[in-house]
């Protein structure tokens, strides 16, 4: 990849993925939103470029997928598995980094883990190893990334490729929030477990997107690459 990586979103016309798409491309990234509905993205991209003065493109999920370089799923829990299968063929070996939560309404404060562990293991286990699998962006509100402000949330980025890791991590500090280097794609259970936990705070004190803070972090702490 030469210059800044191409992103497509899809779920982009979602309220997660429309928030997380806005905030690359006005940091400079080529993004293009996916949609089940090349008419759909169109317009979301239009009114988003009107809104911003982005340079933001809509596709259906497969020509999306298949423009960019980097995939990012932003879609509910239950049209993971299709759109998984649906874009599968566009994404070898590039890197998709996989937002979904295994929410199961109407329980959603509730931690209903599926049957491979997380959402991110079988991600990477419909798409196959040529996909780079990387989780991230689960406890970061659509709401706060609609803010347009500068974030006081981590998000943490998990996967078995740490080069990949190490750029996924770039797209959250573009995101204006602070990636966190989680370690190995395994233990995205812990942070896709912890929506659950967030939604249910929300709930009991009557806020707004709660999200998550390491500490003991310094900004720009290197990390161990290993």
């Amino acid at each position: 990849m030469q210059g800044r990586p191409t992103i497509a979103v899809i779920g982009g016309t979602g309220d997660l993925g429309s928030a997380l798409a806005k905030r690359w491309a006005a940091a400079g990234y080529p993004t293009v939103l996916g949609s089940r509905s090349k008419e759909k993205a169109d317009a979301a991209a239009r009114e988003m470029n009107a809104s911003h003065g982005s340079a933001v493109s809509g596709e259906d999920n497969r020509t999306a997928a298949a423009k960019a370089d980097i995939v990012v799923i932003a879609v509910p829990y239950a049209n993971h598995e299709a759109i998984l299968n649906e874009i599968k063929p566009a994404v070898t070996g590039k890197i998709v980094v996989d937002t979904v939560v295994p929410l199961v309404p109407p329980k959603v404060s509730v931690v209903q883990l599926p049957p491979d562990g997380s959402a991110a293991l079988r991600a990477q286990r419909l798409l196959g190893e040529a996909a780079r699998v990387q989780s991230a962006f689960h406890n970061v509100s659509a709401s706060k990334l609609k803010s347009g402000e500068s974030i006081d949330c981590d998000v943490l980025v998990f996967g078995d490729d740490k080069d990949a890791r190490a750029i996924v991590i770039d797209l959250a500090n573009a995101a204006g929030t602070r990636g966190i280097d989680g370690g190995p794609l395994a233990n995205s259970i812990a942070a896709e477990a912890l929506t659950s936990v967030l939604i249910g705070i929300n709930r009991r004190f009557k806020v707004k997107g709660a999200g998550i803070r390491i500490t003991g972090i310094p900004t720009g702490q290197p990390r161990d690459p290993a």
